[in-house]
């Protein structure tokens, strides 16, 4: 292969790298550098540029179009959103509702409780204090017998009703007893002593 070859292969091997080259440096470069500066001088200037370029492509029909079908897209997006947030609420409103409710009645339930409860402790109140009355006057009754006569107590006695007799005369002291069966008639003071000995001896077993 004789120089001259050589020199036509060279220069046909160069010249699309030199091609690429110029339109490198003279085409690419220059507007890229242009659209940087203009960048930078509508910042300055205090103009949005790509707010700019959103307002330009909405007026071109293709552009418009597929800007309307973004936005379409994303607000159905968020009302479903919306619509699902709405039923939770909803859901959770049901639920504290429910729960509210329940504890309403539980706070019911225990006002009502408490109430019985004061209302049961009032009449067990009165009752003891109404038992201690009976008491109170029973022994002063019992004192009232012991202080009379036997001669004068033995009718009274005698004429009571069997059990409160032998309430009566179990409460007596002994001695004093023993007086009032002594002026009684002998079949109404036999008949009371024996009732007097099963009720002792009922007593005694429970002992």
């Amino acid at each position: 292969m004789g120089k001259k070859e050589k020199q036509i292969e060279v220069e046909t091997e160069e010249k699309p790298y030199n091609k690429f080259q110029w339109f490198l440096f003279a085409i690419v470069i220059p507007i890229v550098f242009a659209l940087l500066l203009g960048l930078i001088v509508a910042s300055v200037a205090g103009i949005n540029v790509f707010q700019s370029l959103k307002d330009v492509g909405g007026k071109v029909p293709v552009i418009s179009g597929m800007m309307d079908r973004d936005q379409d897209a994303a607000i159905d997006r968020y009302k479903e959103k919306v619509v699902t947030l709405q039923a939770e609420i909803k859901n959770n409103e049901v639920k504290i509702s429910k729960l509210e409710s329940m504890l309403d009645t539980k706070d019911k339930q225990i006002n009502k409780s408490d109430l019985e409860k004061e209302r049961l402790e009032q009449q067990i109140t009165e009752l003891k204090a109404v038992q201690n009355d009976n008491k109170k006057a029973y022994k002063d009754i019992i004192r009232t017998y012991e202080s009379m006569a036997p001669k004068k107590s033995a009718p009274i006695i005698a004429s009571l009703k069997e059990d409160e007799a032998v309430k009566l005369l179990s409460n007596l002291k002994p001695d004093t007893l023993a007086a009032i069966l002594e002026k009684m008639d002998p079949a109404v003071a036999a008949r009371l002593t024996q009732k007097l000995t099963v009720q002792n001896e009922k007593t005694d077993s429970g002992n």
